[in-house]
């Protein structure tokens, strides 16, 4: 077979020394290790003896010399990629393993999980070849250099055209590259440690929000870029890690797990980011992280900021606001953050204006189901069950659905016709809040039609219970009237609106200086 490249490694390694340090390709030579590791364990003759000197150089008693492995992972994954990949009994008890505490460690396994798979479906011959064209015919270009400066500078240059690396790879090799070789290791240590704790995926994530906390405007170039133009700046790489870097993820981890400690309103808080969290977007996070990290120490005011910072949000989500209204406004929150504006006040970006205090309230309280997208009326609906219930219920659930109880096209012959014939009235009702459950299960259009008793004990319930509160509501009624919705819809209303301080219809019309006979 032809020859096949892996691309270029980029080492620091001194002309005098064996062993060398890998800048950029430690992932290619770690999975080549582990690729070789399930052949070996899925060989059964003189090949696995050959494939394991190709992982580990075996010591000697009689010699005096200790194993030497031939790569060697960061000090927190050393031991285990020892312990389940080079030895030769520990590929098949990684394979069963179940407790992986960080990323690095569940991709080596979902890896060896996969490699395991495709083996198994080759012949014995087929793996042996496959491991003689990997040492034989795989190939890597090494570039080496004697100093950690130039090995950083090389290892810039190649990646800043094309290679496919995250931005934060990158930003880390410039960031930490400036930093003096005496406290590069400590530095080093603190990246990695953000990471770790973090997730290499959310890690990459705060990159984006950190840059939009000092962008404060519509992203006009790539993370890396605006990253380099707007963060790092003529900022030290010392200042970078410790005073934004560091802050910022501890921050960052809190919002995003809604575990922010405090001895008074941790719960209230927690409460709040929960509900940001379920948004199917994060344009909040920037204006969040940069109020957050000024005060965190202040429940109180912590508690005041994302209750109105979810009220915002909430609104946004309801009225369909467009992103590029979305991060003008945020960017606008943030600046005034940072300037220590008063955010209590109406002209305030986090403030609801009458108007639009207006636009929420009408919209919830029209034909909802056929304006929100599915997604953005099941989260609505998930929030209101929640005040509904006091707060204090969880909905960490595979399915949520939303469902019609009154259906959209009733059978002739059915009650629905009997409590609602008037076509016009069912039109006026059949999409609002009133009118709406939530389910644990998929959508049945067969069930969509059926009278009401039935619908409760085959569709809404199971066992004749059901986790959401506005579902039980229903279960609760013996029968589906108008006056029965239109009072159900006050009812939940009245809930929204008190939460989200979201003011009476005919008092919005009067602020805004409308008749309600106008109106």
């Amino acid at each position: 077979m032809p020859p096949y490249f892996l691309g270029s490694i980029v080492l620091i390694k001194s002309e005098a020394q064996p062993s060398a340090d890998v800048v950029d390709g430690q992932q290619r030579l770690t999975t080549l290790t582990l690729l070789l590791s399930a052949i070996r364990a899925n060989v059964v003759s003189n090949g696995a003896g050959d494939i394991t000197q190709l992982i580990y150089e075996k010591g000697s008693q009689i010699l005096g010399t200790q194993d030497r492995f031939r790569l060697s992972l960061r000090p927190r994954d050393q031991e285990f990629f020892q312990r389940y990949v080079q030895r030769e009994d520990g590929f098949a008890q990684l394979l069963v393993l179940n407790d992986q505490s960080s990323d690095s460690r569940k991709n080596i396994r979902s890896n060896a999980l996969m490699f395991d798979e495709r083996l198994k479906a080759m012949t014995e011959a087929g793996r042996l070849a496959l491991a003689q064209f990997v040492v034989t015919r795989c190939f890597l270009v090494a570039v080496a250099t004697p100093d950690l400066d130039s090995a950083y500078r090389i290892f810039s240059v190649l990646n800043s055209r094309g290679l496919d690396l995250s931005p934060t790879d990158i930003l880390k090799a410039e960031i930490l590259g400036k930093i003096s070789t005496s406290m590069r290791d400590a530095y080093t240590q603190k990246w990695e440690d953000m990471e770790e704790d973090l997730g290499r995926n959310e890690f990459g994530e705060l990159f984006s929000h950190i840059r939009m906390v000092y962008r404060k405007a519509k992203p006009q170039g790539t993370v890396l870029k605006e990253f380099r133009d707007h963060v790092v700046n003529d900022r030290t790489s010392e200042m970078l890690v410790d005073n934004i870097l560091i802050p910022m993820a501890e921050v960052y981890q809190e919002l995003t797990d809604a575990e922010y400690t405090s001895t008074e309103r941790a719960e209230a808080i927690n409460e709040s980011l929960r509900w940001l969290n379920r948004l199917e977007f994060k344009d909040w996070m920037p204006p969040a992280l940069a109020f957050a990290v000024r005060h965190r120490g202040k429940p109180a005011d912590m508690d005041s900021f994302f209750r109105d910072l979810e009220r915002l949000a909430y609104s946004m989500l309801v009225t369909k606001v467009g992103i590029n209204e979305r991060i003008e406004r945020f960017s606008r929150l943030t600046g005034e953050i940072e300037t220590r504006a008063d955010l209590q006040v109406e002209k305030s970006a986090l403030q609801l204006t009458p108007g639009e205090q207006f636009a929420t309230y009408t919209r919830l309280n029209g034909s909802l189901y056929d304006v929100l997208a599915t997604r953005a009326l099941s989260t609505v609906l998930l929030r209101l069950d929640a005040l509904l219930s006091g707060g204090g219920a969880t909905y960490d659930y595979d399915t949520t659905t939303v469902e019609h109880v009154l259906p959209q096209n009733p059978q002739a012959g059915s009650k629905w016709l009997d409590w609602f014939p008037d076509p016009a009235v069912r039109a006026s009702v059949v999409h609002t809040l009133g009118n709406l459950a939530l389910l644990t299960r998929k959508k049945n259009s067969s069930a969509k039609n059926y009278e009401f008793e039935k619908k409760k004990t085959a569709y809404f319930s199971k066992g004749g219970i059901s986790p959401f509160v506005l579902t039980t509501q229903v279960l609760g009624t013996p029968e589906w009237t108008l006056p029965l919705v239109t009072g159900r819809q006050t009812e939940l209303m009245a809930k929204l609106e008190g939460h989200w301080r979201l003011k009476g219809r005919k008092d919005l019309l009067a602020e805004l200086g409308i008749s309600p006979v106008a109106s």
